[in-house]
C-alpha cells in the first residue's frame, strides 16, 4: 500500500482554556491545565482520503536531534483529539518522549470513526508525519489508550503489529457486536449502543456485509495477530457493573493470544468468580503478587508470550503511571514497517 504521507505542515499552539467539557467514557473536559507544557495542533493529510486530519503534539526540544521515544496515546470512545489526558501526556513529559494525541475521525458516531480503515489510517499518517519532523527512536514507539482507546490501541496492534514496538490497552472493547448486546435494555438500544449504529449503520446479524464491518473492527478477532508485540491488557474488577464495559472483553482478548501461544486461558468459571465475587476461589500464585506501580490490589495477573493482563481492584478507569513504567521497559524495532510495500 502507499503509505508516503501527503504534505503536511500546519503547526500551530492550541488554544485550550475556556472550553467545553466533552461527554466521554472517562469524561474529560478539553480545557488543559495552566501548569501543563503547550500542546501544538497538526493538520495530516490523509493517505487514503487525502481529508485533512488533526492532531495533538508535543515533545521535547532534544527530540530534534536525539532519538526519542514517541508515546500515541488514544481518546476515549465518546472523545476527540481536543480531550484532555493531561496525566498521561504528564508522564510522557517527565519520560522525555514525543507525546502524540491523534483524532482519527473523533468521537464514534458515524461511518468513518469507531475502528474503520480510515481510522486507523489516520494513526498511522500521523505517527509517519512525527517521524518526518523529529528524530523518532523507531525501536520505542509505544502506542496506550483507555476505554474506547483501549478498543483501538487493540485494534491497531492487531491490524498493524509491525508498526509498535509496544502497547497498553485499558478497559477496552474488544468485541462491538457483544458490545453493542450489552447496552441494549428491554429490546431497545441505550447510548453506547446507538453510537454503535450511527457508525455500523445497522445492528448486528442483519447481513455478510455489517457482520464484516463489526468483524473489522473489533480487536478481538485481529489481535492474535499481535503475539510478537509486547502487549498489557488491563481492566478494572468492577467494570460492567459501575463502568460501561465488562472487563470480560479484556480477557476475551487475552485468550485470542494465549490460543495461538499454546498458553493455558483463563477459563469461564475464574471470568464467572471475578463478576460474582470480585475475586478468584482459586488464584495462582502470579494473581496474587503485588505490584506496587498499579498503587491497586491485584484479582488476576496471567502472561502470555509477550502479553500480559492484569485485572485490578478498580472500575472502568486507565492506570498512565503503571502503564508508562511497563512500557518504557519495553523496546522492539519497528523501523522497517511499511518498507517495500506499493
Amino acid at each position: 500500500m502507499f503509505r508516503k504521507l501527503c504534505s503536511v505542515a500546519l503547526m500551530l499552539a492550541w488554544g485550550l482554556s475556556g472550553s467545553q467539557t466533552l461527554t466521554a467514557a472517562e469524561k474529560s473536559p478539553e480545557a488543559q491545565p495552566a501548569d501543563n507544557p503547550v500542546l501544538k495542533q497538526i493538520e495530516v493529510k490523509s493517505t487514503l482520503d487525502q481529508s485533512m486530519q488533526p492532531s495533538l503534539i508535543w515533545a521535547p526540544k532534544s527530540a530534534k536531534s536525539s532519538p526519542t521515544p514517541l508515546f500515541v496515546f488514544l481518546h476515549s470512545w465518546s472523545g476527540n483529539y481536543k480531550q484532555n489526558n493531561a496525566k498521561w501526556l504528564k508522564e510522557a513529559q517527565q519520560r522525555g518522549w514525543i507525546y502524540l494525541h491523534p483524532n482519527f475521525r473523533g468521537v464514534n458516531q458515524q461511518p468513518e470513526a469507531c475502528g474503520s480503515r480510515l481510522a486507523r489510517q489516520d494513526i498511522l499518517d500521523a505517527i509517519d508525519f512525527v517521524i518526518q519532523h523529529y528524530d523518532v527512536d523507531q525501536s520505542r514507539i509505544y502506542l496506550a489508550g483507555s476505554s474506547g482507546g483501549g478498543h483501538m490501541t487493540m485494534l491497531m496492534v492487531g491490524h498493524h503489529p509491525d508498526r509498535f514496538s509496544a502497547a497498553s490497552a485499558w478497559v477496552g472493547i474488544s468485541d462491538l457486536a457483544d458490545w453493542y448486546r450489552f447496552h441494549v435494555k428491554d429490546g431497545k438500544p441505550q447510548r453506547y449502543a446507538q453510537m454503535i449504529l450511527k457508525s455500523l449503520t445497522a445492528k448486528p446479524g442483519i447481513s455478510k456485509k455489517v457482520d464484516a464491518q463489526y468483524r473489522d473492527r473489533s480487536p478481538l478477532y485481529w489481535i492474535a495477530n499481535a503475539t510478537d508485540v509486547p502487549l498489557d491488557l488491563n481492566a478494572g474488577v468492577t467494570d460492567g457493573q459501575t463502568g460501561s464495559v465488562p472487563f470480560m472483553h479484556t480477557l476475551k482478548a487475552y485468550n485470542q493470544l494465549a490460543k495461538k501461544n499454546n498458553s493455558p486461558l483463563i477459563t469461564d468459571a475464574e471470568m464467572q468468580q471475578l463478576w460474582d465475587q470480585g475475586k478468584l476461589t482459586k488464584p495462582q500464585s502470579a494473581d496474587e503478587t503485588p505490584d506496587e506501580t498499579y498503587g491497586r490490589d491485584i484479582h488476576l495477573r496471567r502472561k502470555s508470550g509477550q502479553a500480559r493482563v492484569t485485572i485490578f481492584e478498580g472500575g472502568h478507569e486507565g492506570l498512565p503511571e503503571p502503564a508508562c513504567a511497563w512500557l518504557s521497559q519495553q523496546s522492539r524495532d519497528t523501523s522497517s514497517f511499511g518498507k517495500g510495500s506499493d
